[in-house]
């Protein structure tokens, strides 16, 4: 009898950790500090509003793609066509679910375009105008990383 009972009572256990698993992320569900939805835009429209800005705080829609590290919150962004946006959290204590992939948030924080040495070439000491200066590709699909204050999930 005390078999049976040990039996149906690990049955339980497991049952209740399978529903755990699944449960879906409510909307509204926040990480981190409390998100400022006045000033949000759409992700894809990011780097145009950066335009030659380095840094800029703004807030930020968007689907992700994967969470990377759910510890501190590092995760991958929709950028619209074919760009990526790394995100990770300001404050490292925040743990991501990684259910959270394939889902519409919102992040508030600050946006930063990665340094690309052929952009900045002539402050590394190279002086050659004309031509050279203008040759230089650099890759459109570049990486963005995002820093967050929040995110709170739609």
């Amino acid at each position: 009898m005390k078999t049976f009972t040990s039996i149906l009572f690990l049955m339980a256990i497991g049952h209740a950790v399978i529903a755990q698993k699944h449960t879906p992320l409510p909307h509204g569900m926040l990480y981190g500090q409390k998100v400022n939805t006045l000033d949000m835009m759409p992700a894809y429209k990011l780097e145009a509003f950066m335009g030659k800005k380095v840094r800029v705080s703004t807030t930020i829609s968007g689907k992700v793609l994967r969470v990377t590290q759910s510890n501190g919150g590092w995760f991958e962004m929709d950028g619209g066509s074919g760009r990526i946006i790394k995100v990770h959290f300001r404050d490292y204590g925040i743990n991501l679910p990684t259910d959270l992939r394939g889902r519409q948030v919102i992040i508030e924080g600050v946006a930063q375009k990665q340094f690309i040495a052929d952009d900045m070439q002539h402050f590394a000491g190279d002086t050659v105008a004309g031509k050279k200066e203008h040759q230089i590709k650099t890759n459109p699909k570049r990486v963005l990383s995002f820093e967050a204050k929040g995110l709170m999930v739609l």
